[in-house]
């Protein structure tokens, strides 16, 4: 898996809480790598991370998050000093009456993600929508993060 480094504006206040985000990310993320190639020995403490994608689109950021079999009472989603932050936990599936379970792969269990926004958004004019198992989080840019066009006069 390649290291791709991302560009921080200097002037950006976090850049701080930014780089110990990265680097727990990168933490949970090689953790998380160990879990599947069954490295851990207890089972009974198995969590999981959904992928997370951030995009930018010149008025706002949006992330997606993969959370097949939730419900959407299940996820919590909060904007904190520039870090957008998404919870839950997925329940292990139960059994039908009388079967037992021969193989359980499907993580399930408590998950938390957090990622730093590299430009400041609009809180309280975030708006997140759950379909089709995918959680899709709209973070509209304040204004002094938009770019602005500079009209050039002449003479």
């Amino acid at each position: 898996m390649p290291l791709i480094r991302t560009y921080r504006p200097s002037g950006w206040p976090y850049a701080t809480l930014n780089q110990l985000s990265a680097l727990g990310e990168e933490l949970n993320r090689l953790f998380d790598l160990s879990t599947r190639a069954g490295l851990r020995p207890n089972d009974s403490l198995q969590s999981w991370m959904p992928p997370l994608d951030l995009r930018e689109t010149p008025d706002a950021f949006i992330a997606t998050l993969e959370l097949p079999g939730m419900k959407r009472e299940q996820i919590e989603v909060s904007v904190h000093e520039g870090v957008l932050s998404v919870s839950g936990e997925r329940l292990p599936s139960e059994p039908a009456e009388g079967c037992s379970v021969f193989r359980s792969e499907r993580p399930f269990g408590r998950f938390q993600r957090s990622v730093s926004l590299p430009k400041p958004v609009q809180a309280d004019a975030t708006k997140a929508t759950y379909r089709d198992g995918i959680l899709t989080v709209t973070l509209p840019k304040a204004e002094e993060a938009k770019p602005k066009q500079i009209e050039v006069s002449v003479g």
